[in-house]
């Protein structure tokens, strides 16, 4: 009887990759922080408007998209995401304290930045090895973590905090350009077919896992359902099995997997007089069906179009 072949775990995303939203939100959230940042708009009604951008796109956006990136076994995005999304919402809390009168301890944000700086360096490295680009982000936080403890020490007014204030609206424009491009890339670059939004290779490169190569069983299911097309059920021989998959095969013992693909109903093998090489082999009904999912897609959508 003619099954389809399930090749997944029945482990699928549940949601949409939802990094684009994270980082839109993001970006959002540092444009509303860029005149506060420069000094435009100090205002309570500043602080309070940039607040809740903050919090709606800054905390709201990047807290969706960690927990759909945690729902979707994406560990590392999922925590990037989430710990920004808090982090979000204490800038929202902050500037509204601050427009209400209330200014945050110096001391008590020198700890949590200190930390943070030690979580997003640590993140900036395993980041590396997904993209150049996604290092680049995360090194910019690094960096805009740096000049907030910098700026812990420098007396206000002076040289020092002030080349800090400007290092701090710079980087977070920095943050909000690459945010963006990072999202444009993801969104449409598939959308369009091409990469439109260029996107870099790793930083860092891990160790290969170790891969099962499946060249021996690809050529064997080639050869023999060419055979089948040409000469239904008769069985091709041995030898000619080894010299038609000689190209792609080598030196490579063909015997264990002819073997295993008989174990599993796949093949059928005319015994030589000897149990450990057969005279010949065929494909079985299933081997066929086998080869017809697996490599020509026949239960894909569009596969029965002429």
């Amino acid at each position: 009887m003619m099954q389809k072949i399930e090749l997944t775990s029945g482990q699928r995303e549940v949601f949409a990759e939802p990094t684009p939203m994270g980082l839109i939100g993001l970006a959002i959230g540092c444009a509303a922080l860029l005149p506060v940042a420069l000094g435009l708009s100090l205002t309570p009604a500043a602080l309070k408007t940039a607040a809740m951008f903050c919090l709606l796109f800054g905390g709201g956006c990047q807290l969706c998209a960690g927990i759909m990136n945690l729902v979707n076994k994406n560990m590392l995005g999922g925590t990037l995401f989430l710990a920004f999304a808090f982090n979000w919402g204490m800038n929202w809390w902050s500037l509204d304290a601050i427009a209400n009168g209330t200014i945050p301890d110096a001391n008590v944000l020198f700890a949590v930045d200190a930390t943070f700086l030690l979580i997003f360096v640590v993140l900036t490295y395993g980041f590396g090895f997904f993209s150049k680009l996604l290092f680049f982000f995360l090194l910019d936080i690094d960096l805009l973590e740096v000049a907030k403890l910098v700026k812990h020490f420098a007396a206000p007014g002076s040289a020092l905090f002030n080349a800090c204030n400007l290092a701090v609206a710079l980087l977070t424009l920095g943050l909000l350009l690459i945010a963006l491009y990072i999202a444009f890339a993801m969104l449409m670059n598939p959308t369009i077919g091409r990469p439109l939004f260029k996107v870099a290779g790793p930083m860092f490169k891990a160790a290969p896992k170790p891969a099962f190569d499946f060249t021996v069983r690809q050529q064997l299911f080639d050869a023999l359902y060419q055979n089948w097309r040409e000469h239904a059920f008769a069985s091709m021989s041995l030898d000619d099995l080894k010299q038609q998959t000689q190209a792609k095969v080598g030196g490579r013992n063909i015997l264990p997997d002819l073997f295993y693909l008989q174990e599993i109903g796949a093949l059928s093998l005319a015994a030589n007089g000897t149990p450990t090489e057969p005279k010949a082999a065929r494909l079985t009904a299933a081997g066929i069906d086998l080869y017809e999912q697996l490599v020509l897609k026949k239960y894909e959508q569009g596969a029965l179009t002429p």
